[in-house]
């Protein structure tokens, strides 16, 4: 139930209010003056204020200015003499919502006060839905203020809404997964799992395993049934990375399922149904793969409904200091450190690298320079291996300078290519290959 305060210090006045608006199924409250009327409010929530124009002490005018301090939603209804409507007037100037002449016409007091009631229900019905919103598009993870990526996130907040499937495309260490879970964060099925399959980590054999699942006995070692990574998302998102990897067997039955929302198990021929989302990612070219026959033209089209291309970080650079900020924060509570930020001299050097891998390579490189600080603040001695002087200014193209860093990770790490990928910042199915593509023989 609303409740209702009536300022006013006439007695006669309070008690009728309280009366007609009781009858009407309002809790009604009383205050004798403008100092009580702010107790009141300090201590209990109202729906309205009926208050008087001319009181002892703290005026209408007065008692009103004080409310909208600490409160510039709620409704105020003024009460006026005849002789006091230009007031009455300015008071509404100040943000009151309506006035009433004494005597009160009976009807016309229920009809202002229901008018007021449901224009306030509605304003802080609005309220609630814009927090709601602005909760559910609260990126935490993805950081930024850049253009670029803000461009990003409008997409996001776009597609996110509908069930369409969505092709995240964008260099290693992008951050195309948490691009994913935010789509999936924000889309109509977020109460159901998000499932994440990287096609790499697979073989083409157990691919199909793991995304359809099997019946006992479809194969040697498969000594009982399993549900696929599908059937797990159920009513969700499933999300693809690195489809660009999957074998033609692989397509064909993705392909079906784009189309029929159905698969059957390795080794049945009974066909299952689920309502699923699709979300995929790849750091390839994937239109070129299948222009040139490498990846089913159909399959492309279906899964490129949507494309969101993720900047890399050389296209954002002005948001580093804020990805700095947020790894040192992250890596003080993991490996216990107390450092506060970074010296000029050293954000100089993040800020002119080129991140071959991207946010994942700057959070490695924090991470690793953090492992050896000593105090508060870190200067640029913490980031000489980036070598400013040899990579952000050596004269020749970007593939040159990635193929020198990779040489010289490969040689620091003694061609060990899961390490070196790692102090990259990529996947070691994306090192091999650019090793390949580099011709580099270590």
């Amino acid at each position: 139930m609303q409740k209702i305060l009536v300022v006013d210090d006439e007695q006669n006045i309070r008690r009728m209010l309280n009366r007609v608006l009781s009858s009407e199924g309002f809790i009604v409250k009383e205050a004798i003056n403008g100092l009580e009327a702010l107790k009141r409010l300090e201590e209990e929530d109202y729906s309205l204020v009926l208050l008087d124009l001319k009181m002892p002490g703290l005026n209408g005018i007065e008692t009103l200015k004080k409310i909208r301090e600490f409160d510039i939603n709620l409704p105020i209804i003024m009460i006026s003499a005849y002789g006091s409507i230009s007031e009455a007037v300015e008071a509404m100037k100040l943000g009151a919502l309506d006035y009433l002449i004494k005597p009160f016409d009976i009807e016309e007091l229920k009809i202002i006060v229901e008018r007021a009631i449901k224009q306030y229900e509605l304003r802080v019905e609005n309220i609630y839905y814009r927090e709601e919103e602005e909760k559910r598009f609260n990126f935490d993870e993805i950081i930024g203020k850049s253009k670029a990526i803000k461009r990003v996130l409008e997409m996001v907040k776009s597609v996110s809404v509908t069930p369409a499937t969505v092709l995240i495309t964008g260099e290693s260490g992008t951050g195309k997964e948490l691009i994913a879970r935010a789509i999936h964060k924000n889309s109509p099925g977020n109460k159901n799992p998000f499932v994440v399959v990287n096609c790499v980590a697979f073989s083409s054999y157990l691919l199909e395993s793991e995304l359809f699942g099997h019946e006992k006995g479809a194969f040697t070692g498969a000594i009982s049934k399993r549900i696929g990574r599908f059937e797990m998302a159920k009513g969700g998102t499933i999300f693809l990375d690195e489809i660009g990897e999957i074998d033609p067997v692989i397509q064909t039955k993705l392909l079906r399922f784009l189309q029929e929302k159905e698969f059957e198990r390795v080794g049945s021929s009974k066909s299952i149904k689920v309502d699923v989302r699709i979300l995929s990612a790849t750091n390839l070219d994937l239109k070129k793969k299948a222009e040139d026959n490498n990846f089913r033209q159909d399959l492309y089209y279906r899964l490129n409904v949507f494309n969101i291309e993720v900047p890399s970080l050389r296209e954002r650079k002005e948001d580093i200091p804020l990805l700095v900020e947020h790894f040192i924060h992250k890596y003080d509570k993991i490996l216990n450190k107390k450092v506060e930020e970074i010296s000029p001299q050293a954000m100089e050097l993040l800020l002119n690298y080129d991140y071959p891998g991207n946010i994942r390579e700057l959070e490695n490189i924090l991470e690793r320079s953090m492992i050896m600080a000593k105090n508060n603040i870190m200067d640029e001695t913490y980031f000489a291996f980036i070598n400013k002087e040899n990579f952000s200014e050596k004269k020749g193209t970007l593939k040159e300078v990635e193929k020198e860093l990779i040489i010289k990770y490969l040689i620091q790490k003694k061609s060990n290519r899961t390490k070196t990928a790692e102090l990259l910042g990529i996947s070691r199915r994306n090192l091999q290959n650019k090793i390949k593509e580099y011709q580099i023989n270590l």
